[in-house]
């Protein structure tokens, strides 16, 4: 086994968090993740283990699919059979990209440069591109599934300055349930775990079988829902967070997965 292989397996969860961002779906972030594994286990020596492997890791993903994106713009090659993933496409354009490198998943300029072979100068432009783009952003209606007052508040307040409207504030699953049809919300934040039992996770669930609408979880413990091994969120944000992350990670659900109203 090739000795990055462990801190590999470390820093597998935040790829995973980060394919499936800037992809908007769990299916086809983590089918990107997969090829690049593809294509370390096939060349290991593309990884050093004296180095910053969580860095190149993040380098050899945006490397693999920079030439999947050049060969094969509408499909997913297979790298261990040769087969074709079709409906998979090209990655979203780099600003989202970078916006989604610094402000999601905490690298340097200098690192997401050298992420996506770029300069520092030319990152910080695609940076401030995307936050533009994000400003203007349509105002929508969020619902927050949060049983923690004072982050409920929080998290209410950044989504107000955002410019969205926050439409209801729950703190159990019968109560998020009553809020969604009552208000039809384009937009949830919701925690895995509540109080007494009840879910965050559930809540969701019943909410998305009378709409389709973005859905963006905020746990305590990520690295339990990127595990790639069973039905996962797309969009996750750990706690504690920083504002920005939290902006970036709506501005990214709402790019990606346009809201409809509900039934």
């Amino acid at each position: 086994m090739p000795d990055s292989s462990a801190e590999i397996v470390k820093f597998l969860p935040y790829l995973r968090r980060y394919a499936r961002a800037l992809l908007g779906s769990q299916d086809r972030g983590d089918e990107y993740v997969r090829v690049c594994l593809e294509a370390y286990l096939a060349e290991p020596d593309r990884i050093d283990p004296s180095g910053d492997v969580r860095l190149e890791l993040f380098a050899l993903f945006h490397e693999v699919w920079s030439l999947v994106d050049e060969t094969f713009p509408e499909a997913v090659p297979d790298l261990t059979d040769g087969k074709t993933i079709q409906g998979v496409g090209r990655l979203p354009p780099r600003q989202r990209q970078v916006l989604l490198l610094i402000s999601l998943e905490g690298f340097s300029f200098d690192e997401a440069a050298r992420i996506l072979n770029a300069s520092v100068e030319e990152i910080r432009v695609e940076l401030e591109a995307a936050r533009a783009e994000l400003a203007k952003q349509t105002s929508v209606r969020v619902l927050i599934i949060e049983d923690e007052p004072l982050i409920a508040e929080d998290i209410a307040g950044l989504v107000t300055d955002m410019g969205h409207k926050v439409c209801g504030s729950a703190a159990r699953e019968d109560e998020a349930l009553r809020l969604a049809l009552e208000t039809s919300p384009e937009l949830i934040l919701a925690d895995i775990q509540l109080k007494g039992g009840d879910s965050g996770i559930r809540a969701v669930q019943q909410i998305l079988r009378s709409t389709s609408l973005p859905v963006i979880f905020i746990t305590g413990f990520p690295e339990r829902l990127l595990t790639g091994e069973q039905l996962e969120p797309a969009f996750l944000i750990a706690k504690p967070f920083q504002p920005e992350v939290l902006r970036t990670a709506i501005g990214q659900a709402l790019a990606v997965h346009p809201p409809q109203k509900m039934n």
